[in-house]
């Protein structure tokens, strides 16, 4: 039998803690826009913060499907970017100390990986866990963002309930841990931020805003949001730029407010899922979008 605990290692300096929350996200599941990367690696970029543990990648990775990069100078190696999956101790604007778990996806050892977590849940004295990530949905960017909200027990979750039935979808480390910690008695919450399809590819910082005011708002957490708001309406505008310059993303976008507009007021019974919706001319809309922000990207580099 392994021994969970052997898949991370705590720092030198592990603070007894009272009641902290883990936000959690793991790179390399989908998550449309960037929502829940951006929304967690803000959060580092501007809250004090230090590691607590460090999980053995090397257990959990498989490098030959992720490469690490690595630099060649003249005629020598000189550096190699070493993946890190790891648990941050962070203080909120109050300075309300909390718990970040973030980094690459494990590609192994998923059930281990699991006990490793709910063991470290255990000695860090966590009782509440939130993750966060984006969903591709034919919804337009005009209008707000929804949020499905999940958790271990229906009274962690609000009272509207999300567009979904019983479906089965590709499974997530990220799910597993709620899922195997939840029927382990702790609380385990999660938001999923509906993206619009056609923004899937690109980061999406209102993806990230809404996300983090979903676990705000849960939790209690301050979060400094200012900076992302900013980039966020700066992301906006650049859309709207285009759009207006486009009179068959104008017509496109007008199509899909009304098909979404329908869907909210009880018209339509499909569900939003950009895979199963018609889209009015949606592989144009994201073609052209992509365009637009490969073009964007060319000009800010």
């Amino acid at each position: 039998m392994f021994d969970p605990t052997d898949l991370y290692r705590l720092g030198g300096d592990v603070p007894e803690l009272s009641d902290p929350v883990l936000l959690y996200h793991f790179d390399g599941f989908v998550d449309a826009g960037g929502a829940g990367r951006l929304a967690l690696a803000h959060l580092l970029a501007e809250l004090e913060h230090r590691v607590v543990a460090t999980f053995d990648v090397d257990r959990l990775l498989d490098y030959r499907s992720r490469r690490p990069v690595m630099t060649f100078d003249t005629d020598h190696w000189v550096e190699c970017a070493a993946p890190e999956l790891a648990v941050h101790l962070v203080h909120d604007l109050a300075g309300t100390p909390f718990l970040l778990m973030s980094g690459p996806e494990p590609d192994r050892e998923w059930e281990l990986f699991t006990e490793a977590v709910g063991s470290l849940v255990t000695r860090l004295g966590v009782t509440r866990l939130v993750t966060t990530h984006g969903i591709p949905m034919a919804a337009p960017h005009t209008r707000p963002l929804g949020v499905t909200a999940h958790g271990t027990r229906p009274e962690l979750l609000p009272g509207d309930r999300g567009p979904f039935g019983r479906i089965q979808v590709p499974g997530s480390a990220a799910a597993l841990v709620e899922l195997r910690l939840g029927a382990r008695g702790h609380d385990a919450r999660g938001y999923a931020v509906h993206v619009p399809h056609y923004l899937a590819q690109a980061e999406y910082p209102r993806a990230a805003v809404t996300a983090l005011e979903a676990i705000a708002l849960s939790t209690g957490l301050l979060f400094p949001l200012d900076g992302l708001r900013e980039a966020a309406e700066k992301t906006t505008a650049e859309i709207e730029e285009q759009i207006v310059a486009s009179a068959e993303l104008s017509t496109a976008i007008k199509g899909l407010e009304q098909q979404y507009d329908a869907f909210t007021a009880g018209a339509e019974r499909e569900n939003l899922m950009a895979e199963n919706a018609p889209m009015p001319t949606g592989d144009e809309l994201a073609a052209q979008f992509e365009r637009f922000l490969a073009e964007r990207d060319e000009r800010e580099s």
